[in-house]
């Protein structure tokens, strides 16, 4: 949570509210009828740090408002979103084997070939194709844009 919006308003400052990222509650998609089984990452931590600048401009203040998780840290980052995504270069080298109907797991492993230190799994590398393949379609649905490929391979007349 951020409050970096000055708006004149007398005795409020910018700060920064920095919390663990399984606080919280797991929120259920209402648009699904079938109940289905599905676990989150959410599990009510209550760890919050509150950092504010100093009044001199060069450094912040940090205030510890709770030092305590309710679970385990991590001891890897495997399979974690933020340190598993894809670079720029990373996209690229994914789009251009997609292209090439190169498999899920070949892409992978020349990423993992590219950046030893990398944390990627294979389900970001379907995710990802999934994206680039929403990003080529456009505001096509599947059905729309096949029509649109044997139109224009002319394979219907």
């Amino acid at each position: 949570m951020r409050s970096d919006i000055n708006n004149d308003i007398r005795g409020r400052t910018l700060f920064i509210l920095i919390g663990c990222e399984m606080s919280g509650q797991y929120k259920e998609n209402k648009k699904i009828l079938i109940r289905t089984v599905t676990g989150g990452r959410k599990c009510g931590c209550h760890f919050k740090l509150r950092a504010k600048p100093i009044v001199g401009g060069e450094g912040w203040m940090m205030n510890l408002i709770c030092g305590s998780h309710n679970h385990e840290l991590v001891k890897s980052l495997v399979g974690h979103p933020y340190a598993g995504r894809l670079t720029k270069d990373e996209k690229i080298i994914m789009a251009d084997m997609t292209k090439s109907m190169g498999k899920p797991r070949n892409i992978l492993l020349m990423l993992k070939e590219h950046n030893v230190n990398s944390h990627t799994t294979i389900k970001q590398i379907y995710n990802a194709r999934n994206s680039y393949y929403s990003f080529i379609r456009g505001s096509n649905t599947k059905m729309q844009q096949q029509t649109k490929l044997l139109k224009r391979d002319q394979y219907i007349h």
